[in-house]
């Protein structure tokens, strides 16, 4: 067994010399020092010896492990330093390069266009409020005068959360919530996402809206025609726009706001279906059963109210003719708005 070591040893640190890789050393380890190894099966022979060889073999058999231990162990640390003076060598960065460009990120073209809007209002001494997005059917609908039989309230129309809550379809229950808190007069916007089920080139599952409303003594439709052409001289300059009867269940009465197709310039394309015209936006005096449900008396107090689409403001602010592009994250089309 003593010559068995030894003849262990000495291929052993024979083969420790050679090696040039570390898994290859990693390997050898095992191979020699492991629990299957060649001199734990060596070791296991022990119990065949006589009492007075296994001290003399014990202390041949440890200092056969030590040597090779450290032989081992001495390799692995040439090993590693050779193979780390390989990486520094590969790795090595030429300082005298220029630097990358350090870019700055932006505002996206819809922020932007909601700021933008906000601060509109603003100017005009609308106060700007908020509300959840995840809202009771009483907000959402039945205080804004929206029967249960209407096509809105539909599941095929409305993400339900339960049958009482809802993912908001606008931003008109935050109007209700104002006029609960509030007394006449006053002017409000709020702004925020709201949900629907529907995808096409003007149309996606979520989108953005903003919402205004005006309550107090002798508001008439007057008042909302001045602010609403107002606000699109200010977003798109002079350009025509066209108030056309409508229905809504908060306001009577209702109309849709058209602005001057901002892509063809009136001449009819995709976008606006070959109309000329955009619809960006439904307004109206308030309903007297919705400023009932506000807590106001229709004999005392009138009001007026609108609806914009953020997305669609964008689009005709900076020419883009498909909603969806402004989802996609295409860095391409995102870099064209930064400022």
């Amino acid at each position: 067994m003593k010559q068995e070591l030894e003849i262990l040893q000495s291929e052993t640190l024979a083969k420790v010399s050679i090696i040039t890789q570390l898994k290859e050393l990693e390997d050898l380890r095992v191979k020699i020092l492991g629990k299957k190894g060649a001199l734990t099966d060596l070791m296991k022979g022990m119990k065949d010896l006589s009492a007075e060889e296994r001290p003399l073999i014990g202390k041949i058999t440890n200092d056969v492990k030590e040597a090779i231990s450290k032989a081992l162990d001495e390799k692995f640390e040439e090993l590693k330093t050779i193979a780390k003076k390989e990486q520094l060598k590969n790795e090595t960065i030429d300082i005298t390069l220029p630097a990358r460009k350090v870019t700055k990120g932006g505002l996206h073209p819809i922020t932007e266009t909601e700021l933008f809007i906000k601060e509109i209002f603003r100017e005009m001494g609308f106060d700007v409020a908020d509300g959840p997005e995840i809202e009771e059917t009483y907000f959402n609908f039945d205080a804004l005068n929206i029967p249960e039989t209407h096509p809105s309230r539909d599941w095929q129309d409305t993400f339900y959360m339960s049958e009482d809550v809802v993912l908001r379809t606008h931003t008109s229950p935050v109007q209700i919530r104002y006029m609960k808190d509030r007394e006449a007069p006053f002017r409000m916007i709020c702004t925020g996402k709201v949900y629907r089920s529907d995808y096409d080139i003007s149309h996606t599952p979520m989108f953005h809206q903003m919402e205004g409303l005006m309550v107090g003594e002798n508001i008439s439709f007057a008042n909302l025609k001045a602010i609403l052409i107002e606000f699109v001289t200010k977003v798109f300059g002079e350009r025509e726009v066209r108030f056309r009867p409508h229905f809504f269940p908060f306001t009577e009465p209702s109309a849709e706001m058209d602005v001057q197709c901002c892509i063809c310039n009136g001449s009819g394309c995709r976008l606006c279906k070959h109309t000329g015209w955009l619809e960006i936006m439904g307004c109206g005096m308030v309903d007297p059963a919705v400023l009932a449900q506000g807590g106001f008396d229709s004999e005392k107090v009138s009001g007026f109210a609108f609806g914009i689409g953020i997305e669609r403001t964008a689009m005709l602010r900076y020419g883009i003719d498909d909603l969806r592009a402004f989802y996609e994250n295409d860095m391409r089309f995102l870099k064209q708005f930064k400022k």
